[in-house]
């Protein structure tokens, strides 16, 4: 995997292989940013990175320059990977480790992006929960955005704006 773009662009970070993850392919990744480029001013964002895995998502949205990266994923070897990565690229990511669902009935804060990245064997009906529970920590004018599998259809979610597919992967954006 490799950071498309900003102050790492082209850096690549090879993750161990013992990690229970599926990273966001380099081509969707790019298809994803090319649609938030045009859309958010990544100065001012405030990202919830759910399901990080092994940081790809976040990793690239510090170094486009996010003013604020929370990653948050249950396993504590993607914890620490993710930890140690960051440090090595000095990259401002705040990385907690607990069960997703847990975090966003605990947490206060809000958000203007939430990136969830959940398994691909979950239902439809897992990501309407989770998104439930996502909006209560998104901004007024923020976005939720679920990467999953072409077999589900989101377009049903409340808030529903569009979806982007990229080979097996898509990204549904819900506002």
């Amino acid at each position: 995997m490799r950071i498309i773009s900003g102050t790492h662009k082209g850096r690549r970070i090879s993750a161990p292989k013992n990690l229970p993850v599926r990273p966001t392919t380099d081509r969707s990744k790019e298809g994803l940013f090319n649609i938030l480029q045009h859309r958010m001013d990544f100065d001012s964002l405030t990202v919830l990175d759910l399901f990080s895995g092994t940081g790809n998502i976040s990793y690239e949205f510090a170094s486009r320059g996010a003013s604020k990266i929370i990653a948050v994923d249950q396993n504590r070897h993607c914890v620490h990977f993710i930890q140690k990565t960051a440090t090595t690229l000095e990259l401002d990511i705040s990385v907690l480790q607990s069960e997703t669902i847990t975090f966003l009935d605990k947490d206060t804060a809000s958000y203007t992006l939430i990136f969830a990245d959940p398994p691909y064997d979950w239902e439809a009906e897992a990501y309407l929960q989770l998104l439930e529970r996502a909006k209560k920590r998104l901004d007024a004018s923020g976005i939720i955005i679920f990467e999953h599998s072409n077999f589900i259809d989101l377009s049903m979610g409340e808030g529903f704006d569009f979806s982007r597919n990229y080979g097996g992967s898509v990204f549904s954006f819900f506002e």
